[in-house]
């Protein structure tokens, strides 16, 4: 069940309510101004109790517009008690011309807790269907297990300068990119090849890595032309796991 919330400043959180009969509750953040601005600093940190169960998402996309002068910041930090378990599946990124953006999140969490996070990155577009070419996008992620840094992952995009590189793959002529991390004690070898036999007839024309790390669990790295293959792609992914550990139907946020 939900303890307390708190917010201040431009973030709101939604009163917290649930999906389906598990018990899992779902916090929703919500930016009334509409999108991110140059010198936006944003703050957001969950602790999760022993054995609790929680689904956090946005209620629309994030939106960052130009930042001149100074960029725009969101750093998060999540706590997971023994037996909790995250679900961290905000809307898609939408970055517009001239924006400039950092992601910085933190995790801690206990060796029996299970954590599921995903982001999708793309392009502003104008009405005439042409797409934004932004400045930068960072985003880091560190992932500590039992008090053991476990997992470093930086991503780095800079359209202005080629083929955006990241640790992982080259972009190349793809535009969207889309990423899932879960840290798990049941992720395994198996595991692994069996999601990428579910996901990859999903987008023939993208490109789908997924790498086991040690933790255990497992890193996606998804390239496509578009938004909607990449959600389809992570969408099926987080269902396998929801109805392979917890017996949960596949996720619908009902956000309409």
């Amino acid at each position: 069940m939900a303890v307390r919330q708190f917010h201040d400043g431009a973030l709101r959180v939604l009163r917290p309510h649930y999906l389906d009969e598990s018990g899992q509750v779902c916090y929703v953040v919500i930016n009334p101004g509409g999108a991110y601005l140059g010198g936006d600093r944003y703050l957001i940190e969950v602790d999760v109790a022993p054995g609790a169960d929680l689904l956090l998402t946005t209620q629309s996309a994030t939106k960052i517009y130009r930042t001149p002068g100074s960029r725009a910041e969101q750093h998060m930090r999540l706590r997971l008690g023994p037996r909790a378990r995250v679900e961290c599946l905000p809307d898609p990124l939408i970055a517009y011309r001239e924006a400039s953006y950092v992601q910085a999140t933190r995790v801690d969490m206990d060796p029996t807790a299970s954590l599921i996070m995903a982001e999708v990155v793309t392009p502003g577009w104008s009405p005439d269907g042409a797409l934004f070419r932004y400045d930068e996008i960072r985003m880091r992620n560190e992932i500590s297990i039992g008090g053991r840094l476990t997992l470093l992952d930086n991503l780095l995009i800079r359209p202005g300068t080629g083929s955006p590189v990241d640790s992982m793959c080259t972009m190349g002529h793809y535009t969207h990119l889309g990423s899932l991390l879960v840290m798990d004690a049941r992720v395994d070898a198996a595991l692994v090849a069996d999601i990428h036999a579910l996901l990859a007839p999903i987008d023939p024309d993208g490109q789908l890595g997924i790498t086991l790390l040690d933790g255990p669990g497992l890193a996606l790295r998804a390239l496509s032309h578009s938004t909607e293959p990449l959600n389809a792609l992570i969408g099926a992914a987080v269902d396998h796991l929801r109805g392979r550990w917890t017996a949960q139907a596949p996720l619908n946020l009902r956000k309409y």
